[in-house]
Parts: structure tokens; C-alpha cells; sequence
């Protein structure tokens, strides 16, 4: 279903205590004239209520190692005004969190990501088609198995109807078995990750948040990242986040999210994404032959993702105009949070959060400029220093 496709591209932690605001552009940093215009874009021509950025960059003699910045309003009730330090729903960018850890049950040999689904999961997979004796693990995490997506079937045309329900991975499976057969070799389904949860689930006896948990989230310090569960608000601070209905902007900041699942139901921040991305692709968090096979890359429909995407194992990668790629993961749900974190050749970073999702082309297109802009700012077309 059109409407969704991005949706999921798209222990719990404390909630934590009033922090500062992270620091903004100062006079070591420059102005950074053009990334802050390609973010006012998103609130002035594309009517996004509110956006903001961070930039990592730890090249030596970056003369800005950290910045942040940030356009229109976090809350159209009070006026608050939008910034980089509040949490979000992330969507899809909860993928990566999921393949580093199934990558990591790979590499102690608790699984094996050529073994087909059944070895893990007998008979979960089965009719219409499907048949999870021929799906391997590494297909689920590519999006090469052939799945439906659930959030494709009808009752998902009008997702706020659905909002508060909380809803089964198993269930979810099995109404996306009842879908017709995806076309072409690529179609990304958050149903892959809902299976790759399960499978989890079955090789450690825990539950696959748990594992996130233990594994990612508590080594890395990502405060501001959980699981909420059922738990359809949001801890601590926050943006609200609003989508259209019946022509009219409505707050969807309350959601559950479990229809969503390890395939995209973490709250997180900008901060701990670029922590986390940083730490993945610098390899703290896989062995290096592991890391180099989660960017082994397919093509990825551009009707799903967007012109010259390729997708790994729960990573995208894209061109940059300054040469090579940037890896990383967006992610959008129905309520209006929209999340990306991507990290450039060099090894700097960008983080982006929307509290509306981009409703045209051009708008998509205006966000994806932001990472270009970000990640490209004084670097020539060959990837070298301006």
C-alpha cells in the first residue's frame, strides 16, 4: 500500500531528566548558510511543521565537530519551538538496530544466515505461495524473500483507525501470507523483520527488544532510546508529530506502535542515532566480516525507496554528489515522525528529525537534500577537502 510503504522505512530505558540543549552553530563552526536554508526549505515551501539536524564530524581538523540546527515548531498547542535534543518515533531506522544484533547472533554461530526460515521456525511460513524451507535468514534482512508487507493489506488505508490496537507479530505474518506475491526480486516489507524477531526470539529464548536492549542499546548509552511497547506516549521530551486526515493536519504523537515491531517501533533521538550509526559503520559494534557483508548491496525499487538506492543487510546506501555513498537508514510512522541517520565516506555524520512527513515529491526530494548538503558541505565532487 502506497500510503504506508515508508511507514517502517522507515528492558526499556528510564525516561531521562531535563537535559541542555545541545550545542548550535558557533563561530568555530561557521554558518553553514546552505544546510540551514535546505532545512528552512522543509518548513517555508513544504508546510513541514518543524525539522532539525545534527552534524558529527570527526575528522581531524574538522574545525566543527558537533552542530545542530532546527526549524518551526516542535508543538502547534504551545509554540514550542523545534530541536535537535527531543525524542522521536524512529520508524524504519529500528531495521538496523535489529540486522546489527541478528548479524551478531551470526557471528558467535548461534545462526546461520544462509539456513532457510524453517530450520528456525517450522511451518511459519507456508501457503499462498510462500514457503519458508526456500527463504533464508539473510533474505529477510535484504528484502529479497518474496513477503508481502502487512501494512500493504487494505485495513491499513486508514492507519489511525488502527492506532491504539495492539496487534501480534505472528498475527501480522499471517495476514501478510494472505496478500498477493509481491513482483520483482527486491519489495520492502516490515513483515521480513517482524519474522527476523521471531527467529530471534526462538534461537536466544528472549525477546528480540530484550536482546536490542542488552546487546546495542545499554553498551552504546543510548538514553534516549526504547521500546515503548504498548505504551502509546512518548517519555520525557519530545516533539508531537502530526499527519493529515480528512484534509486536516491532526497530532498523532500517540500511537502504538506494535504493528510495527522490530521492524519500527523504537523512540530514540538524534544524538543516539548518529551514536549508534557511528559506532556500527566504524565497527564497534560487528566483526568486520560481518559489517562488510550487512553492505553487501541489491538494488532497491526507487518506488519504495528513492532513485539510486541500493539496500544491504538493514542498510541503505545511496550516492552522494561529492562522490561515494552514504550509509544509514531512514524511517517514517503513520502519526508523522520521519527519522534518517547516515554516515558519509569520510566518516561524517547526519541525523535528521521531522515531526511531519514530506506529503509531495518535491518535499521527499527537499529532505534527501539535506543529507546531500550536510554530508557534501565543503567537499569537492571527488571527495576530497574543498
Amino acid at each position: 500500500m502506497a500510503a504506508l510503504v515508508g511507514v517502517l522505512v522507515l528492558a526499556v530505558a528510564p525516561a531521562a531528566a531535563a537535559r541542555p540543549p545541545a550545542p548550535g552553530p558557533g563561530t568555530r563552526c561557521g554558518p553553514h548558510d546552505a544546510l540551514r536554508q535546505a532545512l528552512r526549505t522543509l518548513t517555508t515551501r513544504d508546510g513541514i511543521a518543524g525539522a532539525a539536524v545534527l552534524v558529527t564530524d570527526p575528522a581531524p581538523g574538522a574545525p566543527c565537530r558537533r552542530w545542530t540546527d532546527a526549524v518551526g515548531t516542535a508543538d502547534l498547542r504551545t509554540g514550542r519551538p523545534m530541536n535537535a535534543t527531543d525524542r522521536l518515533r524512529v520508524g524504519s531506522v529500528t531495521k538496523t538496530f535489529t540486522a546489527t544484533m541478528v548479524l551478531q547472533l551470526a557471528a558467535e554461530h548461534r545462526l546461520s544466515l544462509g539456513a532457510p526460515v524453517d530450520r528456525y521456525l517450522p511451518g511459519l511460513i507456508r501457503g499462498h505461495g510462500h514457503d519458508g524451507r526456500r527463504i533464508t535468514v539473510r533474505q529477510l534482512l535484504q528484502h529479497t524473500s518474496g513477503l508481502p508487507d502487512h501494512l500493504d493489506a487494505p485495513e491499513w488505508e486508514h492507519p489511525e483507525r488502527l492506532r491504539y490496537r495492539h496487534l501480534e507479530p505472528r498475527d501480522l505474518v499471517a495476514r501478510a501470507l494472505e496478500l498477493p506475491r509481491p513482483r520483482g526480486t527486491w519489495h520492502y516489507a516490515t513483515t521480513n523483520y517482524l519474522v527476523a524477531g521471531l527467529l530471534v526470539r526462538a534461537v536466544t529464548g528472549h525477546d528480540p527488544e530484550t536482546e536490542i536492549t542488552r546487546r546495542i542499546i545499554r553498551p552504546l548509552g543510548l538514553r534516549d532510546t526504547y521500546w515503548p511497547g504498548d505504551e502509546t506516549r512518548i517519555r520525557g521530551p519530545h516533539s508531537r508529530s502530526y499527519f493529515t486526515a480528512d484534509g486536516r493536519r491532526a497530532d498523532g504523537t500517540a500511537w502504538n506502535m506494535t504493528f510495527g515491531g522490530v521492524g519500527g517501533a523504537l523512540v530514540s533521538s538524534p544524538a543516539d542515532l548518529a551514536r549508534f550509526s557511528t559506532a556500527l559503520l566504524g565497527g564497534r559494534l560487528l566483526p568486520p566480516d560481518r559489517l562488510a557483508e550487512m553492505r553487501r548491496t541489491v538494488a532497491a525499487d526507487p518506488d519504495r525507496l528513492w532513485p539510486g538506492a541500493r539496500y544491504g543487510l538493514g542498510l541503505i546506501a545511496a550516492p552522494l554528489r561529492c562522490g561515494g555513498m552514504w550509509w544509514g537508514h531512514a524511517g517514517t510512522v503513520p502519526g508523522g515522525h520521519r527519522a534518517l541517520t547516515a554516515v558519509g565516506p569520510g566518516g561524517r555524520g547526519v541525523s535528521l528529525a521531522l515531526n511531519e512527513v514530506p506529503a509531495t515529491l518535491q518535499a521527499e526530494q527537499d529532505f534527501l537534500d539535506i543529507v546531500q548538503t550536510a554530508l557534501c558541505e565543503g567537499v569537492s565532487s571527488e571527495g576530497t577537502p574543498a
